[in-house]
C-alpha cells in the first residue's frame, strides 16, 4: 500500500507527532514522565478477523450486535476505512504504519510452515507507548512471524501476551493448528478451557481490573472470530440456527465456488456464523462494560476494524459485504472496505460519521497523536495522523495513490489495486507457464462505491498513470517475501507445541544472515533483478542515483 506522491507528507506528519511529544516532554520539567504518563488516554484496539462490512444490526444486520451498536452511537462510525485483503498484511501494517509489500509480508498471509515474520529493525506501536509510559497487553492471535522468537509479540514491545501465534485454531479446546497445540500465555503453554472468544474477554478483563492504575494502558485485542472455521456456543447456535440466507451474488470469483455449492446441496453458514459474531459482540461488550465498571470510560480510546471484508463463500463462510462488491482475498470494496469505528468520550462527537478516506497503516500515527505519544520509527512510515481530523470531524482529502494487492488463494493469481481518492484501478493477473493475463477495471468510487461500472475504455491515460503505480510498488516486493503455499513443503512436520517452536534468542545470532551473494555483489543483483523485486531490505531503487539501492 504505498501512497504514491504522499510519502513525504505522512512523513512530514509523523516526524511532527514524534516532535511535538517530545516538545511536551521538555517543557514541562516539574511533571514527571510517570505523571505525564498517567494522564494519558487508555488505548483499546479490538480487531475482528473476516468480518462483514454488513454485519452489525446498527447496519442493518439481522445479526444482534449491541456493542458494535453501542461503539457506533456513543463515538464516530469510520465509513471509509481500508484495509489489505487478507490477515497477516492488515495486522502487519497496523502494527507498524508501514507498507506490508516493503516488509514482505504482502501477498499471502504467514503459513505455519513459513519462517517469515517482521524484521526486528521495525518499530511496533506498542514499543512506543511503552517508551512513553504505558503498560502492554496483547490478547488474541498474532500471525506475524512464528519461527523465531525476534517475531513474538513480548519482544515486539508487549509485557502480556495471552493467546496464539497461527490463525485457525479453532474456537474450542484444543486450540491447535496442523495438530500442534497453539495457546500460550507468554511463552508458556497453557490449557484453559472454555469458547475461545470468551477465553479472550475473560482474559482481557482480568488484565484490566489488575492493571497498575498509576499508569496507562494499551490493550490490543485481536478475535480470530468470525474466521472459519467457523464454531459456537450451543446456545447461539440455537438461536440462529433457521436464520435465513439473504445474501445476493457478491459479483466476485466467489459466485461460481457459490453456484456450485447450492448445486451439491451445501447448506449455508450464514446461521453459524451468526452466532460467531454475536459471541465475539459479547466478549467486546464485555470489556467495554469492564471500562465502565473501573470508572475509566471517559479516558480510553477504544478502536474497532476488521482486518479485512468478510468472506463470502457460501461452503466456508458467511460473511456480508453488501452493498460493497466482492469480499476477503480480492481487492474489491467489499474485500478492503471494512467496519470500523471510534469511541473517545468528550473527544468525538457521539453518533457521528466520518466519511473521509482513512487505511489501516494511518492508525498507529493517529493513536500516537491521539494519546502525545511520541513515534520511535526510524524508517518513514505511509501512514499519516488524521487525528484532528477525526476529532473535529473535518473532511481531509486523501493524497496520491494506495495500493493493495493479494495471492489469496490460487497461486500466481493476483488481485491487486490501486486507490486514490476517487479512482480506483482493479487487476486480475493470471500468471502461467508461458504467458501472463492481466484484466483492468476502473472505477469512480464518488458515483459508484459498489463497483458496477467499468471505466476503463473511456480513461486510457488514467488507467495508465494507475497501472504504473501497481508495477511500481509490485518492484519493491522481496523477492522470498509471503507467497499462497497452501502445502507445507514435502515432508514438513508440526510441532507438537508451536509455544516450543520459535528459535530462542540465545540461539540466534545478533544480526540477520546477510544472505548468499558476496558483500559486494548485492546491490548490483539488487539492481539486475529490477521489477522482479528486492535483495536489499525495504529499498527503492527509483529514488537513488542509478536506480542502485544503498545497501
Amino acid at each position: 500500500m504505498v501512497r504514491v506522491g504522499g510519502g513525504a507528507a505522512a512523513q512530514r506528519s509523523a516526524q511532527q507527532g514524534a516532535w511535538l511529544g517530545l516538545l511536551c516532554l521538555a517543557l514541562s520539567p516539574l511533571a514527571a514522565p510517570v505523571a505525564l504518563a498517567a494522564e494519558r488516554p487508555n488505548i483499546v484496539l479490538l480487531v475482528a478477523d473476516d468480518l462483514g462490512w454488513a454485519d452489525a444490526s446498527y447496519r442493518g444486520s439481522d445479526i444482534d450486535t449491541p456493542a458494535l451498536d453501542r461503539l457506533a452511537k456513543e463515538g464516530t462510525d469510520l465509513r471509509r476505512f481500508y484495509t489489505t485483503p487478507i490477515c497477516s498484511p492488515t495486522r502487519a501494517a497496523l502494527m507498524t504504519g508501514r507498507d506490508p509489500v516493503r516488509l514482505g509480508v504482502a501477498y499471502s498471509v504467514i503459513l505455519p510452515w513459513h519462517n517469515h515474520g517482521i524484521h526486528p529493525d521495525e518499530h511496533f506501536m506498542p514499543q512506543s507507548f511503552s517508551a512513553a509510559g504505558y503498560q502492554t497487553a496483547m490478547v488474541g492471535k498474532w500471525h506475524l512471524g512464528h519461527a523465531q522468537q525476534t517475531f513474538h509479540p513480548n519482544e515486539r514491545g508487549f509485557d502480556h501476551f495471552y493467546g496464539h501465534l497461527h490463525t485457525e485454531v479453532g474456537y474450542f479446546p484444543p486450540f491447535a493448528n496442523q495438530g500442534g497445540v497453539d495457546f500460550q500465555l507468554n511463552g508458556v503453554t497453557i490449557d484453559d478451557k472454555g469458547y475461545e472468544t470468551y477465553l479472550l474477554a475473560t482474559e482481557a478483563q482480568r488484565w484490566i481490573r489488575q492493571r497498575d492504575k498509576k499508569k496507562p494502558f494499551f490493550l490490543y485485542m485481536p478475535f480470530i472470530a468470525p474466521h472459519s472455521p467457523l464454531q459456537a456456543p450451543e446456545e447461539l447456535l440455537a438461536k440462529y440456527r433457521d436464520l435465513p440466507d439473504k445474501r445476493g451474488r457478491s459479483r466476485s470469483p466467489s459466485d461460481r465456488t457459490n453456484q456450485f455449492g447450492r448445486l451439491r446441496g451445501a447448506p449455508s453458514k450464514r446461521p453459524v456464523y451468526a452466532a460467531v459474531v454475536e459471541a465475539m459482540d459479547r466478549a467486546i461488550g464485555q470489556v467495554l462494560d469492564t471500562l465502565d465498571a473501573e470508572g475509566i470510560a471517559e479516558n480510553t480510546i477504544v478502536l474497532f476494524l476488521s482486518d479485512n471484508g468478510g468472506e463470502v463463500v457460501r461452503a466456508t463462510s458467511g460473511g456480508d459485504n453488501s452493498p460493497l462488491r466482492g469480499g476477503k482475498g480480492g481487492t474489491y470494496e467489499g474485500g478492503i472496505r471494512v467496519m470500523a469505528m471510534l469511541r473517545w468520550p468528550g473527544q468525538v462527537a457521539p453518533g457521528s460519521r466520518w466519511d473521509s478516506m482513512m487505511t489501516v497503516m494511518d492508525v498507529f500515527p493517529t493513536l500516537a497523536s491521539a494519546a502525545g505519544v511520541p513515534m520511535g520509527n526510524e524508517r518513514s512510515l505511509d501512514g499519516r495522523d488524521l487525528w484532528s481530523e477525526i476529532r473535529d470531524g473535518e473532511a481531509v482529502a486523501h493524497e496520491g495513490l494506495f495500493v493493495v494487492g493479494s495471492e489469496t488463494p490460487i497461486y500466481g493469481s493476483l488481485a491487486l489495486a490501486a486507490i486514490g481518492e476517487r479512482w480506483k484501478l482493479v487487476q486480475h493477473v493470471s500468471q502461467e507457464l508461458t504467458s501472463i493475463t492481466i484484466a483492468t477495471e476502473l472505477f469512480d468510487l464518488y458515483k459508484d462505491p459498489s463497483e458496477y461500472n467499468n471505466l476503463a475504455e473511456r480513461e486510457p491515460k488514467r488507467v495508465e498513470r494507475m497501472a504504473a503505480a501497481i508495477k511500481r510498488w509490485r518492484s519493491l516486493y522481496p523477492i522470498t517475501g509471503t507467497r499462497i503455499h497452501l502445502m507445507p513443503p514435502p515432508g514438513w512436520r508440526a510441532p507438537h507445541d508451536w509455544a516450543s517452536y520459535p528459535q530462542r534468542l540465545e540461539s540466534l545470532q545478533d544480526t540477520p544472515a546477510p544472505g548468499m551473494p558476496p558483500p559486494e555483489a548485492v546491490r548490483l543483483l539488487d539492481y539486475l533483478h529490477g521489477e522482479r523485486g528486492r535483495l536489499i531490505y525495504d529499498c527503492e531503487p527509483w529514488l537513488l542515483e542509478g536506480g542502485v539501492c544503498r545497501p
